[in-house]
């Protein structure tokens, strides 16, 4: 609804790849899915220009050229790579060789990440980090859904025994893309998100005394615009044409964490930056 795309981050094996397959299966829109390794070329991801005795040079579109793009442990890729997607991202549009190719709507990119390891990943440029709409922790299931998953679990049946069936078309989601512009947001609710975000910059002679003591760079405009639309999505999803206040809480988190980086005193205190947001969204005035 948001027209943006999300980085999902959690340890291996709790079926991140298994739930971008399912989403992409129940969005009803072509799908591709990029495995990110370390030797993998920003040509791999975009396209190429080839040349044959018969055609000449030609264009051969990369993976990228699809409604939803599946990237696999995306920090496994060298930053060269990384690179390659931000225009993809955020422009929605793709360079090959001196011709530029704009990408079928809807377009999203879902990411997964391991944050575990150190050995063969890359950390992600903060240009592209920025660009991903949400970042999403996915954590351990509780008790109960963790025996669930031994019964219903993909090692002993295929992926398409599950029958998932589509839910939406592409129409339907440009439709919706169209109904969120739609909703409306009072000023008031505009300035606190602007506030919200303000907050997060230590350099602003900062109230908030965790701000100053763990925030090393705060969140860009970016993340304004971004809180903005996925206050009103939330709204949408709630029956609602209107933005409460609860709408920005909501969706704070996922919207902020990636975009707020912390000093070495945080990391030696154990600090997060949900802490930080928590802290934010407590003391930011609601209108």
């Amino acid at each position: 609804m948001c027209e943006g795309s999300a980085l999902l981050e959690g340890v291996p094996g709790i079926a991140k790849t298994l739930m971008m397959k399912a989403l992409s299966e129940a969005i009803g829109c072509s799908s591709k899915r990029i495995q990110f390794t370390a030797d993998l070329l920003p040509t791999d991801i975009t396209g190429f220009v080839a040349y044959s005795r018969e055609k000449g040079f030609f264009i051969v579109k990369g993976p990228v050229f699809t409604n939803f793009l599946l990237a696999d442990e995306i920090n496994r890729a060298p930053p060269k790579v990384q690179s390659a997607l931000i225009e993809v991202m955020q422009e929605k549009q793709v360079t090959i060789g001196k011709q530029t190719f704009h990408l079928e709507r809807p377009f999203l990119v879902l990411a997964t990440e391991n944050p575990i390891e150190n050995r063969g990943v890359y950390k992600l440029p903060e240009a592209q980090v920025d660009r991903f709409f949400f970042k999403i922790l996915v954590d351990y299931p509780t008790l109960e859904q963790e025996e669930e998953i031994m019964d219903t679990n993909v090692s002993f049946r295929q992926f398409e025994d599950y029958d998932i069936k589509k839910v939406v078309n592409p129409d339907q989601i440009l439709k919706m893309q169209k109904l969120v512009k739609k909703i409306y947001v009072h000023p008031k609710i505009r300035n606190y998100i602007a506030r919200v975000v303000d907050y997060t910059r230590p350099l602003k002679k900062n109230k908030l005394k965790s701000i100053q003591k763990y925030m090393e760079w705060g969140a860009s405009p970016r993340a304004s615009i971004n809180l903005y639309f996925a206050a009103r999505a939330n709204a949408l999803v709630a029956g609602r044409a209107f933005v409460v206040p609860q709408d920005v809480k909501d969706i704070a988190y996922n919207v902020l964490r990636h975009r707020i980086l912390l000093n070495y005193q945080a990391q030696i205190d154990g600090v997060k930056p949900e802490d930080l947001v928590y802290d934010i969204l407590n003391h930011v005035e609601v209108p």
